[in-house]
């Protein structure tokens, strides 16, 4: 209970009088003249108003002649008569357009009951549905008060003998509403309601002594007994649902509140009430107070008895008188258009329109009565961004007043509206540090703090040295309860010294950079981030150890390598880890993390072989490195037992095949350790005779220099001219050497005598007895190939001659063809035939089939061709070999020409599969020629 008095009053609302408009005739008999054309005139009701009521967009009257007025907004007034005596009650429904009226058509206590329908005419009045009398029995009594349901289901009739009636069903026709008695009692029926929840209707009931329910949407109509305080005629109303459509009685000493069931709140309001009356959240109340008189104390008790009367507006939500003011005979309080109008005796509309929203504000504004507002704000529904402005204002008062801690809480209550920044700057003073924690504590809760306010909070809980409320700022059950940025706030939290804090955060958002930068760089804690790594994803622990994996392998060489080794071949995280979804059988390319071997030997050796082994499909650059390593171990090794092995290793490595492709590498780190047998090995797969020669030649290993010719002479002939080259240079005694060459030599004919003779003529040491053997076989050779030479010249020239007595008889005797088979049937001659001066004879249909020129002899063509090939070709090398002479004679660069000709093939060996011996040995003597020649040139450049 809240006394009235102690409630702050203001002037919510503008009163003044209702005027009527420019250019009205005169609706209202009784209106007042006006003072001049262009003036509004006071709007004066008829006399006689009884009763009064609104909806739909009007105000309604009843009068004592019978007759309802109707006031619209345009202020035209206009009436019809309703009843030939008087109106007694009004009620205009709000969501139809009908009206319930209660009026007399003859002398005595006989109330009518007339529904009518607005919208329908009859006869220029409104249609009047259905007539029927008040009192449901026979014994007279007055009608006290009306009101009628909205479903229009429902009709309530109090009396003043303290019976109610109920009609139920359709109001406005007869046969389908039946009327009966709801209540009896014994006092006069001052007000009735009706309440609807869901599917169940109330009514309540209320007397001069006592308040009721019933339920009346069911079968018995139960009644439930609220109060034994009643109230006066007009005194009662229900409320909106901001009051949860309560029954409100205003008796004498408080005004009630009740449900269907049960009383609420009431209200100490003083003062003889006349009025009760409901209008948009606020209890508007008339009533009779002796303080209205100035001469209340010095007055007898008939002086204090005034017709003054004062209305008040209570907000029963935010406990404050809106509105008070003193009217004289108050008719009624009517409420439409948003506006209220106190209807006087003397017949003029008082209005009273309520301030808009912020005009009311800025009222309270002005008091400092910010808390008020703040309620009044809630009450009228304004908006978030209007609530804010308040709240703002709220804590600027509070915080100039020195408030702090108040002043933050209405700061934390404009948060997503107001700048942050606003606020923090109030509260950055050390001495506020509380405050400004509080604040960047609901930012963060409502997901609207950024990185800055991260960081700011984070450094308040570290000055303040609060571990507590830091863990439970940090710890959240989810990543999706998470109010701020967790990046920035490990920073921080790595800034300030506080590690565990910042790991967690690392470790529980999957931040595993930062967790791996604190546990290496400021905890040094090695195993533990290695042990991280391992029960990570596989592309986040591959990117991970190519990042730490050097400071790892500095510290914890064995367990980083084993590391490696999983994460190279088959890498299966850890189950403690996050990482156990993960496909498994992932693996890293191991080339990429040799680097991180740089000055670990040992386990780069052990890693290396183990990627051998276990993954043969290695990338090259794993063989590469193995050999460098396994060659670098054999140089600076100084066992001659560990020297053999590694020795051992190095080679199988090299004949392992996988150096095929990177033939070049293989050998440059070969020739940079000095490994030999590595050296002669990959001459050989490579094929690199000429630089396998220069290798014992520059060792002057004799015997090696021979057996590289045995082995590979056939496949480079030169090789054998290079050796005896080589022994013709030096003064050893090396007969027996220059002897096993020469012999290669003279069998493979390989060089001319001359040349060969000219070779060893360098060498002091040689005597003729060397080559006597040799120039002997070659000079018997020479001869016999003369012999042969000259009786082949001696074959072709009596050739010659038989073939050019030939031509002569054939030229100057006639031929006879005396051939009696075909040359290719076989079969006897028959006409017609052809005939060759070869001798051959063909059938016609046989030369026909097998001929490929009609001038050409079947039989003799393929030879024929050959020779004619053979001539061909002489002449093109006759022509060819006398261009390159000249070319030679006249150019200043022999060996420029050479080179040319040797581009464009010319020397090149050509052997035609068709060329019998003897042309296989010019081909060979030719060739002979060739390299005589070439020397030829060489020694004259």
């Amino acid at each position: 209970m809240a006394a009235y008095l102690q409630w702050r009053r203001f002037v919510f609302f503008d009163k003044e009088l209702v005027k009527e408009p420019l250019g009205n005739d005169g609706a209202a008999p009784t209106a007042a003249p006006a003072s001049g054309p262009a003036v509004s005139k006071f709007l004066c009701l008829p006399p006689g108003i009884t009763v009064c009521d609104s909806g739909r967009g009007s105000l309604v009257f009843g009068d004592m002649e019978g007759q309802i007025w109707f006031l619209p907004r345009s202020l035209q007034l206009t009436g019809f008569q309703a009843y030939k005596l008087r109106v007694t009650h009004l009620y205009q429904l709000k969501q139809h357009n009908i009206l319930a009226s209660v009026g007399e058509d003859e002398e005595g206590i006989n109330p009518l009951v007339k529904i009518w329908n607005l919208e329908k005419r009859d006869g220029g009045n409104p249609l009047c549905t259905r007539i029927f009398p008040a009192i449901p029995g026979t014994e007279p009594t007055v009608v006290s008060c009306l009101t009628v349901h909205e479903n229009l289901n429902f009709m309530a009739i109090g009396f003043t003998d303290g019976s109610v009636t109920l009609n139920k069903g359709d109001i406005t026709r007869d046969r389908h509403s039946k009327t009966q008695i709801l209540h009896k009692g014994n006092y006069p029926v001052t007000g009735l309601a009706f309440r609807q929840a869901g599917k169940t209707t109330h009514l309540f009931v209320v007397t001069t002594e006592n308040v009721q329910s019933y339920i009346v949407s069911g079968k018995d109509y139960p009644r439930v007994e609220l109060d034994t305080h009643g109230c006066g005629l007009r005194c009662s109303a229900l409320s909106d649902p901001s009051q949860d459509l309560q029954f409100i009685v205003a008796g004498d000493e408080c005004v009630y509140l009740y449900q269907p069931d049960e009383r609420g709140p009431c209200f100490a309001f003083e003062g003889h009430k006349l009025i009760a009356h409901w209008f948009r959240g606020y209890l508007v109340i008339v009533s009779r107070d002796r303080k209205v008189s100035p001469k209340s104390e010095f007055t007898s008790r008939d002086s204090q008895s005034s017709d003054k009367q004062i209305l008040n507006i209570y907000d029963l939500c935010n406990k404050f008188i809106a509105y008070s003011a003193v009217f004289e005979d108050v008719v009624d309080v009517l409420a439409e258009w948003g506006s209220l109008y106190v209807l006087t005796r003397d017949g003029r509309v008082h209005a009273l329109q309520e301030k808009d929203t912020q005009t009311k504000l800025e009222m309270l504004f002005k008091k400092n009565l910010f808390e008020m507002a703040i309620n009044l704000a809630k009450s009228q529904h304004l908006d978030s961004d209007g609530l804010a402005q308040i709240f703002m204002q709220y804590g600027d008062h509070l915080y100039s007043k020195g408030n702090h801690d108040g002043a933050v809480q209405q700061y934390i209550r404009t948060i997503g509206k107001l700048e942050p920044s606003y606020v923090i700057r109030k509260f950055l003073d050390a001495q506020r540090i509380h405050n400004l924690t509080a604040y960047l504590q609901t930012l963060h809760r409502q997901s609207l703090a950024n990185a800055d306010h991260t960081t700011l909070l984070l450094n308040c809980y570290t000055k303040l040295k609060d571990s507590s409320k830091l863990e439970e700022f940090i710890k959240t059950k989810s990543e999706s309860e998470v109010h701020f940025d967790v990046e920035t706030a490990i920073k921080v939290l790595r800034q300030a010294g506080y590690y565990s804090h910042a790991l967690y955060l690392a470790e529980n958002h999957a931040h595993h950079e930062w967790y791996l930068k604190i546990q290496l760089e400021d905890i040094k804690n090695y195993q533990e981030a290695l042990r991280y790594i391992g029960k990570l994803p596989f592309e986040q622990a591959e990117s991970n150890m190519k990042r730490y994996g050097k400071i790892l392998m500095h510290h914890i060489p064995e367990q980083t390598t084993q590391l490696l080794k999983g994460l190279c071949t088959d890498y299966r995280p850890s189950l403690e880890g996050r990482g156990d979804r993960e496909t498994l059988g992932c693996r890293a390319n191991s080339e990429e993390f040799i680097p991180i071997f740089a000055n670990n030997p040992r386990e780069l050796k052990a890693f290396l072989e183990h990627m051998s082994e276990v993954q043969p499909d290695s990338p090259q650059g794993i063989y590469d490195t193995l050999l460098e390593l396994r060659l670098q171990n054999w140089a600076h090794e100084k066992d001659p037992q560990v020297k053999e092995k590694l020795h051992a290793e190095a080679i199988s490595l090299l004949k392992s095949g996988r150096f095929c492709d990177v033939f070049d590498k293989a050998l440059v780190l070969c020739q940079m350790h000095d490994f030999q047998d590595g050296v002669l090995y990959l001459y050989e797969q490579g094929k690199l005779f000429q630089q396998i020669m220069h290798y014992h030649v520059q060792h002057e290993q004799y015997r090696q220099v021979v057996a590289v010719c045995e082995r590979h002479g056939e496949q480079e002939p030169c090789l054998w001219e290079q050796a005896l080259s080589y022994f013709a240079r030096k003064e050893e005694d090396c007969k027996e050497y220059v002897a096993a060459v020469l012999k290669h030599i003279e069998n493979k004919n390989l060089m001319p005598p001359l040349l060969v003779v000219q070779t060893l003529a360098h060498n002091s040491t040689a005597t003729l007895s060397v080559i006597r053997d040799y120039l002997v076989q070659k000079l018997q050779k020479q001869s016999q190939q003369i012999a042969q030479d000259e009786l082949r010249v001696r074959r072709y020239r009596e050739e010659t001659t038989r073939i050019r007595q030939e031509i002569q008889e054939l030229k100057a005797s006639p031929k006879i063809f005396q051939k009696t088979k075909c040359s290719i049937c076989n079969s006897a001659l028959e006409l017609p035939s052809v005939h060759f001066l070869c001798g051959h004879s063909f059938h016609q249909h046989c030369f026909e089939s097998y001929s490929e020129s009609d001038a050409d002899c079947p039989t003799c063509l393929p030879e024929n061709r050959k020779v004619m090939d053979m001539i061909r070709a002489q002449e093109q090398k006759r022509d060819l070999h006398d261009q390159f002479q000249h070319q030679l004679k006249c150019s200043s660069d022999s060996f420029s020409v050479i080179a040319d000709y040797f581009g464009r093939g010319v020397f090149n060996k050509l052997t035609l599969l068709t060329d019998p011996p003897a042309a296989r040995l010019t081909a060979s003597l030719e060739a002979g020629l060739q390299r005589d020649l070439l020397m030829h040139s060489r020694r004259g450049t």
